[in-house]
């Protein structure tokens, strides 16, 4: 279930728009690169889909510095990797309301929007950290014993789930990691 914010947060002029997986305003084909960011306090995950927006892969975790050098180094990597759409992870409690990391992420996608000139998508990421926790369990860092940040496979599974409702299909989209 998604949330859709209220009209006066929807204005393209900001550049935000909000899905939902039934009625949704932004329906159609998605067109080029688009980037995924599970938003945190310490680190925003990434992955981004190949450019027919096909598949999702992680891209890393990007450490948090400021909000300046944040935004520069997010720039920087839609310029380098040919970005078109960029999608933030809205984290709705379980029973859908927003709390105070859904305002700062809604907050932070208004920003990014400005910064860089692209349709910023906030999507309902309810459960994405437990289905990457759950797609981490057979990894090789996971047989190691250690605990390494999944905020890059949270933002995977984020965009594969986004892309499969784009495509009107149910299967997963997500590339494997080691």
């Amino acid at each position: 279930m998604s949330r859709t914010l209220p009209q006066t947060r929807t204005r393209a002029a900001e550049g935000i728009a909000s899905n939902g997986k039934s009625g949704e305003r932004h329906k159609g084909e998605i067109h080029g690169r688009v980037l995924a960011l599970d938003y945190g306090r310490k680190r925003i995950g990434l992955a981004i889909s190949d450019e027919l927006a096909l598949t999702a892969q992680p891209l890393g975790t990007m450490n948090r510095e400021n909000r300046r050098k944040d935004l520069s180094r997010l720039r920087k990597i839609c310029r380098e990797q040919g970005v078109k759409h960029i999608i933030v992870g809205y984290p709705l409690h379980m029973n859908g309301q927003a709390g105070d990391m859904a305002i700062e992420a809604e907050a932070f996608a208004r920003r990014l929007a400005r910064a860089v000139q692209l349709t910023v998508e906030l999507v309902d990421e309810r459960l994405t950290s437990w289905e990457a926790r759950q797609k981490m369990k057979g990894t090789k860092s996971a047989a190691r014993g250690r605990r390494e940040p999944i905020d890059h496979v949270a933002a995977a599974v984020l965009l594969g789930e986004y892309l499969d409702r784009k495509r009107g299909s149910s299967h997963s989209n997500m590339t494997e990691t080691d």
